[in-house]
């Protein structure tokens, strides 16, 4: 699925295109909303609109996403190639943990 490329690579490209400060705080904020959400969607079916939670985080941080590529003058990385939607939480992981 990484075409023999390893994160490291993935990673380092995917920081290529999140130089500017304003993108970078988006990403922070917006990757784990995401998650987030997903993992409220998959406990939907157990909590009674929980759904409605849930999507509202995945929408709000879709915005966060596009609005920090707003600022970068680029579109998003997935756009070139859809496996950077598997990168960015990667990428997530290793700002937090200061290596991106």
């Amino acid at each position: 699925m990484l075409g023999n490329r390893p994160w490291e690579e993935w990673i380092q490209e995917y920081s290529e295109g999140h130089q500017n400060a304003a993108n970078r705080l988006c990403h922070t904020i917006g990757i784990p909303m995401i998650v987030v959400s997903l993992l409220l969607f998959l406990a939907s079916p157990f909590i009674q609109g929980l759904w409605m939670i849930a999507l509202g985080l995945f929408l709000l941080g879709w915005v966060f996403q596009f609005v920090g590529h707003w600022f970068e003058g680029h579109p998003p990385e997935f756009f070139k190639d859809w496996r950077f939607l598997f990168v960015g939480l990667r990428w997530w992981f290793a700002k937090i943990r200061g290596k991106a």
